[in-house]
């Protein structure tokens, strides 16, 4: 499991040094295989172990192709999706093209999100959370009082 939120930097190659807390776990689970692809919905890019990829692909594969929706879903994930490798030193190099699909600049956040992780520049990880709490604040506060709390 992926947990916690780590800053790192990029550095001039394009390459990301993975903290050595996660460099066993991708290790063991997938020789230091992953897939990196963009997401959605944010700007940001999803970073999967391989066997973790492969179930989600899966199911992508498995979307009728004749629904423009599913169409758009694989066209994004798979089509961007890249495979990446740790070097010796427990770095990923983030290809160019991804990178440029995003706003990622030097720092960036690594989000553990269980089975995957999430990367982010740094400052629009900040801006994100920051406008996620105060939505999440007004919603609270909406329900709070409903229930006359």
């Amino acid at each position: 499991m992926f947990r916690g939120i780590t800053t790192l930097n990029l550095d001039a190659k394009g390459r990301l040094s993975i903290p050595a807390k996660y460099r066993k776990s991708l290790g063991i689970c997938c020789d230091g295989k992953v897939i990196i692809t963009v997401d959605l919905l944010e700007p940001c890019l999803q970073l999967y172990p391989l066997p973790e990829w492969e179930i989600v692909e899966r199911k992508l594969v498995a979307l009728p192709s004749h629904n423009r929706q599913a169409r758009y879903i694989k066209r994004r994930l798979i089509g961007h999706a890249e495979e990446c490798e740790l070097d010796g030193h427990g770095r990923i190099l983030l290809p160019l093209e991804l990178r440029s699909r995003t706003e990622l600049g030097k720092n960036i956040s690594l989000v553990g999100q269980g089975n995957k992780f999430e990367l982010w520049d740094s400052m629009v990880w900040e801006r994100q959370m920051a406008k996620e709490e105060a939505s999440a604040k007004e919603e609270l506060t909406r329900e709070l009082a409903l229930l006359a709390l």
